[in-house]
């Protein structure tokens, strides 16, 4: 027998994970690598449930919300892993967690149901899926009783890299499960050694249950303004494609503030609401892979204690990790180092400060510095394309289109472009003419001319554009016909 409530995934798929730069960037953030497996951390997320509990249904259209720029990536991941039914809520601005579960809570009640939902970052490791799921039942019992319950992570060294809950004994609801007593930031090192040691302290998953009307009653306690608008911005959504488009402008106007700060920690201190807070123990391998030194510790390692990923020899070295993408990387009498290498950028850290490496794409920020935002290699709804040479006056770029996809119908005012198939069959259209390229043909694209390049195969189509022109930037572009519904704009080659 069922439970009358299906148990709702929700997915957050914001952050910029800027402490994994470089392999982590704006445009195509740590959500959507494969860090620590085969799959990306999205994809493990969705799928996380996978062999779940018969005596609870899971519904089958889950909800992610995720940013706009993002929306192509996530729904690819999706859709390579399986899952076609789900809703894809899209952010125009990034508002922290407690406006994007607003919004999944309105979408979830918007046909009248009112399921439990499992609120669920996109860019956490869990190792132990079994105890993952024995955790998520408990907390279940929990939430349909009328509870907002939290995952807190029983602590096994002092991290001062996490936020930490206090509890009170676990109580007559059954083992595992503790009444919240209070919030703590992320600690200095003395002050997390002081909450290991209490033994009453977990870290913050940033894990939630709770029944998505339980989540606005309790919003509209503690923080009105955010329930405010974000029902506006749902009260406005439109559909795009296979997404849900809340009002850009309403949801602008929300204030950003996280599910802790906005309701959790007010609701232990207003019984009168009536929603008690519990924190239910996990121990599954979690990990919010927040830094390098968190991605070391959830690799395998060898018996100095070095983890190596990718094209990368290590001699005489301990506690290190290397990280190669693109070429060899060597190192010697490493102790206690982080070496990541991209093709456009190289790290190096002492393993012990990787929480700082935000300081340097706050730098990038700062000086407008592509690099904080792009890869070399960057992604778009009908493949990607890498920047592989540069000049002045010219310009290299090696473009991957799916099989069926097209780019949109465009012109440029200041440069032309050759194109040569270097894999499979393209469709071009050239001012009037449409007409097939096979594999070692070519054609030239002149200034200002409309054209369209298509993969009308069953197999991915690869060329080599040469751009030439006196102004190459990215921003020189004008869509005439776009099936992803995106504007003229600086998005590259689109």
């Amino acid at each position: 027998m069922t439970l009358a409530q299906p148990l709702l995934p929700v997915i957050l798929c914001g952050g910029s994970g800027t402490r994994l730069w470089p392999l982590s960037r704006e445009a195509y953030p740590k959500q959507f690598l494969a860090l620590a497996g085969s799959r990306t951390m999205l994809q493990d997320t969705a799928l996380r449930l996978q062999g779940w509990a018969p005596e609870i249904d899971v519904a089958p259209d889950p909800i992610l919300v995720c940013n706009t720029e993002h929306r192509f990536i996530a729904a690819s991941q999706l859709l390579a892993v399986g899952i076609r039914t789900a809703r894809v809520l899209l952010e125009p601005e990034g508002r922290n967690t407690a406006p994007a579960l607003t919004l999944a809570a309105l979408q979830a009640c918007a046909g009248g149901d009112d399921p439990i939902m499992l609120a669920m970052p996109a860019d956490h490791v869990v190792k132990d899926l079994p105890a993952f799921h024995a955790a998520v039942r408990r907390a279940h019992s929990m939430a349909l009783s009328g509870g907002l319950v939290t995952f807190g992570v029983v602590p096994d060294r002092p991290e001062t890299g996490y936020g930490y809950i206090q509890c009170h004994a676990a109580g007559p609801e059954g083992a595992g499960i503790h009444r919240i007593a209070s919030f703590a930031e992320k600690p200095d090192a003395a002050t997390a050694q002081r909450y290991l040691d209490a033994g009453d302290y977990f870290w913050n998953s940033g894990l939630f249950m709770v029944r998505a009307s339980q989540w606005l009653a309790a919003l509209r306690a503690c923080r009105p303004d955010i329930l405010q608008a974000c029902e506006a911005a749902m009260a406005g959504a439109q559909r795009d494609l296979d997404f849900i488009r809340p009002d850009a402008a309403a949801f602008q106007a929300c204030p950003s503030d996280s599910i802790d700060y906005a309701v959790m920690e007010r609701l232990p201190l207003m019984p009168e609401i009536g929603i008690p807070t519990f924190a239910v123990a996990l121990q599954a391998g979690w990990s919010d892979l927040g830094a390098w030194d968190a991605l070391w510790g959830v690799l395998p390692r060898d018996g100095q204690g070095n983890a190596t990923v990718g094209d990368a020899l290590l001699e005489d070295s301990q506690d290190t990790l290397l990280m190669s993408t693109h070429r060899l990387v060597a190192g010697v009498g490493l102790d206690h180092i982080v070496v990541v290498e991209t093709p456009d950028a190289v790290l190096v850290a002492d393993k012990r400060r990787t929480q700082d490496v935000k300081q340097i794409v706050a730098r990038l920020k700062q000086a407008g510095h592509a690099l904080a935002h792009h890869h070399r290699k960057v992604h778009r709804p009908w493949g990607w394309y890498d920047a592989v040479d540069s000049g002045e006056r010219f310009q290299v770029k090696r473009i991957v289109v799916n099989p069926g996809a097209r780019l949109s119908m465009q012109m440029h005012y200041h440069r032309a472009e050759h194109w040569v198939v270097v894999r499979g069959t393209a469709e071009i259209t050239n001012g009037d003419d449409t007409y097939l390229l096979a594999q070692n043909e070519s054609t030239f694209i002149p200034v200002g001319r409309r054209h369209r390049l298509a993969n009308p195969g069953k197999t991915p189509l690869e060329i080599i554009e040469v751009q030439s022109g006196d102004y190459l930037g990215e921003d020189d572009i004008v869509r005439f016909d776009d099936i992803y519904g995106r504007s003229t704009g600086a998005e590259g080659v689109s």
